[in-house]
C-alpha cells in the first residue's frame, strides 16, 4: 500500500512528460490513451487505498519519499525537515477519489471534445498537470508540500483558462484570475510563515495534535494565524471578496469548466480549512466570519445568476453558491457536512457543465440561453442529463444534492458559531437557486427554437459514456457512506435553544416553492414567446438593477476605482520607475569614478611627473603642518 500510495499522484505527471516532449509526434489516438490511461490508474490507486481504509483496521496511511530541505527559527535556530511526504486519511482519501475520479471523467470527456483543436496535446498535458498538482495538495503531510500544490493548481488554471490565448479577452480571464488568486495565496504564506516562527512546525498532524491539546499560542495571535488562513482559502475558492475572478474563468474550453469548477480548484480552499479545522475551533470569531462569508456569497451569486444570459456563465455562479454553501458548514463546524457536499457538487456540477459543452457543441458554440430553446425536442438525451443536474443542484428529495444539503441546513439552527439567521439565509439561497435554475431550464430547454441553427449531434463514445456515469454518481451518490468521524473533532459548545419541529418540512418544501413560483413568473419563457423572451434579454441592459445585478452586484467597478485605477494612476506617474532612477543614479556615480580614475592613466609622463610632485608637495605641506 505504501508503493501504491507513493505513487498515487505522479502517474498523471508522466502522461504530461510524454505529451510535452513528444507534442505532434504522437496521433490523437495515443495522446488520448496515455493521458486518460494515467490518470485511470490514479482514479484506481485512489479506489484501492478508500477500499483498505474503509473495511481494513487501517486507519492511516503515510509515506516519506526524500528530504526536501531544512527550516530554521530565526528565534531558537530549532531546525524542521520539510520532506516530500504524503498522508491519507479518510478526508484525503475522500479528496483523492474525488479528484482522480471526477478528474478522469473529465479527462475521457476532453479527449473527445477537444480532439479537432490544433493544441489538443497541450491542452491534455496542462490537464495532467492540473491533476498532479491537486493530487499533491490533498496528500501532502505537510503544510509546504500543501503550498506547493496550491500554487502549481494556480498556474494551471492560468494555463487552462487562456488556453485559447489569442482571443484578448481569454488572456485577459486567465490574467485576472492568476492575480486575484495571488492575493490570498499571500495571505496563506504569511500565515504559514507565521505559524512556523509561532510553533516551529508545519507537519499538519502535530500542528492538529497541538491543537487538540494545551494550544500554546494566544488568542490574538490564533485569531490572525486562521484569518491568514482564511485569506488563502476564499481566494481559491473564490468566496467574498475575491469572488470575481471565476465567471470570467468561462474563458477555457468546456472541460477546463468542469475540472477547475467541479472537482480540484475551488474546493481547496474548503479542503485547507477541513484538514486545519482543529487550529480553527480555536478561535471562534473566525469561525462565525467564515460562516458569514459563505451564506453572503451563496446569497451573491445566486441573485447575479438569475440575470445572466451565458449557460457556462450561470453554472459558474451556482458553483460560488455551492462553495459558499460548504463554507457555511465549516463555519458553523458541520466539517463532514461540508466534505460531504463537496464530493455530491463534484458529481452533479461536473455533469451539469460536461452536458452544457455538449449542448454548446452541438449548436455551434452557442452560449446564450436566449437564443436556444427547444432543446428539450432537438436534443433530447443531453436535456434528460442536464435536468438529473439541475434536480441535484436544486436539492430535490431522493437526489444526492439533497442528502448533502439538508446535513448542512440541518445543522445551522443549533451551531454555537452559527443560529438560525444563517439557518433563513441558507433557506433563501435554497429558493434562489430553484429559481435560477427553472430559468435556465425553460429559456434553454423549452419552448421552441429561436434561432434556425442545425443540431450537430457528438456520437463520441466517450462523451455519452462520461455523462452516463456522471450521471449515475449524481442519482446515488447521496446513498455513499462517508464516515469522517475519525477525523473531525465537533463542536463542544452547549446549545441554547431547542430546534422547532418544521425546520425539515420548510427545508423539503423550499425547492418546491421556488419551482411553483418559477413556473408561474416565467410562464412566457415556458411557452417560447419570443417576443417577451426579446424584451426580457434587452432588459438585463436596459434596467438598471438588472444590469447591477448582472455585473456581480458591481464588485468588479468596486475593485476597479478603489485598486485599479489608483494603481493604473501610479503606475503611469511612475513609468520612469522613481526606485529604478536611484539605482541607475548609484551607477552612475560609480562610472563618473571609473572615469576620473582612467583620465589619469593616460600614457604622459609629463602628466605622471607633474602628478607625482603635486602629491609629493601636498604630502610634505601636511608633514610640516
Amino acid at each position: 500500500m505504501m508503493m501504491i500510495l507513493a505513487w498515487l499522484p505522479f502517474y498523471p505527471l508522466i502522461s504530461f512528460a510524454l505529451l510535452i516532449a513528444f507534442q505532434r509526434q504522437l496521433s490523437w489516438k495515443l495522446a488520448s490513451v496515455i493521458s486518460v490511461t494515467t490518470v485511470l490508474l490514479s482514479a484506481l490507486s485512489s479506489g484501492y487505498l478508500m477500499w483498505q481504509l474503509s473495511f481494513n483496521d487501517v486507519t492511516t496511511l503515510s509515506v516519506n519519499l526524500w528530504q526536501w530541505f531544512t527550516l530554521t527559527s530565526f528565534d531558537t535556530g530549532d531546525t524542521h525537515q520539510v520532506n516530500i511526504a504524503f498522508y491519507l486519511d479518510r478526508l484525503s482519501a475522500v479528496m483523492v477519489c474525488v479528484v482522480s475520479g471526477v478528474g478522469f471523467l473529465i479527462h475521457c470527456f476532453a479527449a473527445a471534445y477537444m480532439k479537432e483543436d490544433p493544441h489538443f496535446h497541450r491542452f491534455m498535458a496542462y490537464m495532467n498537470l492540473f491533476l498532479v498538482a491537486m493530487l499533491l495538495l490533498v496528500l501532502a503531510d505537510n503544510l509546504v508540500l500543501l503550498y506547493l500544490g496550491w500554487e502549481g493548481v494556480g498556474l494551471c488554471s492560468f494555463l487552462l483558462i487562456g488556453f485559447w490565448y489569442k482571443v484578448p479577452e481569454n488572456a485577459a480571464a486567465a490574467r485576472k484570475a492568476f492575480i486575484i488568486t495571488r492575493i490570498g495565496d499571500t495571505a496563506l504564506v504569511i500565515g504559514l510563515l507565521f505559524l512556523f516562527t509561532s510553533l516551529n512546525s508545519l507537519e499538519i498532524n502535530t500542528l492538529n495534535t497541538l491543537a487538540q491539546g494545551e494550544w500554546p499560542l494566544t488568542e490574538q495571535r490564533t485569531f490572525w494565524i486562521t484569518i491568514l488562513l482564511l485569506g488563502g482559502a476564499v481566494g481559491k475558492s473564490a468566496q467574498l471578496p475575491l469572488q470575481t475572478w471565476l465567471p470570467d474563468a468561462m474563458a477555457g474550453p468546456t472541460p477546463v469548466s468542469a475540472l477547475i469548477h467541479a472537482a480540484t480548484m475551488v474546493t481547496a480552499g474548503v479542503y485547507l480549512i477541513a484538514r486545519m479545522h482543529h487550529v480553527f475551533i480555536q478561535s471562534p470569531e473566525v469561525m462565525t466570519l467564515i460562516a458569514w462569508i459563505g451564506v453572503l456569497t451563496l446569497l451573491i451569486a445566486g441573485i447575479t445568476a438569475l440575470v445572466q444570459s451565458d449557460i457556462k456563465r450561470i453554472l459558474a455562479y451556482s458553483t460560488m453558491s455551492q462553495i459558499g454553501y460548504m463554507m457555511l458548514a465549516l463555519g458553523a463546524g458541520a466539517w463532514s457536512a461540508s466534505v460531504f457536499h463537496l464530493m455530491i457538487h463534484a458529481f452533479f456540477k461536473a455533469l451539469l457543465f460536461l452536458t452544457a459543452g455538449a449542448v454548446i457543441y452541438a449548436l455551434h458554440h452557442q452560449q446564450n440561453i436566449f437564443k436556444m430553446g427547444g432543446l428539450l425536442k432537438r436534443l433530447p438525451v443531453e436535456s434528460a442529463f442536464f435536468i438529473v443536474g439541475l434536480a441535484c443542484l436544486v436539492a430535490l428529495p431522493g437526489t444526492s444534492g439533497f442528502f448533502s444539503k439538508e446535513a448542512i441546513i440541518g445543522h445551522l439552527w443549533q451551531s454555537p458559531t452559527a443560529g438560525p439567521i444563517f439557518w433563513w439565509l441558507a433557506i433563501i439561497g435554497a429558493l434562489i437557486t430553484s429559481i435560477y435554475s427553472c430559468r435556465l431550464f425553460f429559456l434553454a430547454f423549452m419552448g421552441s427554437a429561436r434561432e434556425n441553427i442545425s443540431i450537430v449531434k457528438s456520437d463520441g463514445v466517450l462523451i455519452k459514456a462520461s455523462l452516463s456515469l456522471l450521471v449515475i454518481l449524481s442519482l446515488f451518490g447521496g446513498w455513499l457512506n462517508i464516515d469522517l468521524t475519525t477525523v473531525f473533532q465537533p463542536l463542544t459548545t452547549q446549545v441554547m435553544k431547542q430546534e422547532p419541529s418544521w425546520l425539515h418540512s420548510v427545508a423539503v418544501a423550499t425547492p418546491f416553492i421556488g419551482i411553483a413560483f418559477s413556473w408561474w413568473i416565467f410562464r412566457e419563457y415556458r411557452l417560447g414567446n419570443s417576443t417577451k423572451i426579446a424584451q426580457s434579454y434587452q432588459s438585463i441592459q436596459t434596467n438598471r438593477v438588472k444590469r447591477w445585478c448582472y455585473s456581480g452586484l458591481g464588485f468588479d467597478s468596486l475593485y476597479t476605482h478603489l485598486v485599479v485605477t489608483p494603481f493604473m494612476f501610479i503606475a503611469k506617474v511612475n513609468r520612469k520607475d522613481l526606485i529604478d532612477q536611484l539605482v541607475m543614479l548609484c551607477a552612475w556615480y560609480a562610472k563618473l569614478l571609473r572615469d576620473v580614475a582612467a583620465s589619469l592613466q593616460n600614457g604622459l609622463l609629463r602628466w605622471y611627473a607633474a602628478a607625482f610632485a603635486c602629491g609629493l608637495m601636498l604630502w610634505l605641506g601636511a608633514w610640516l603642518v
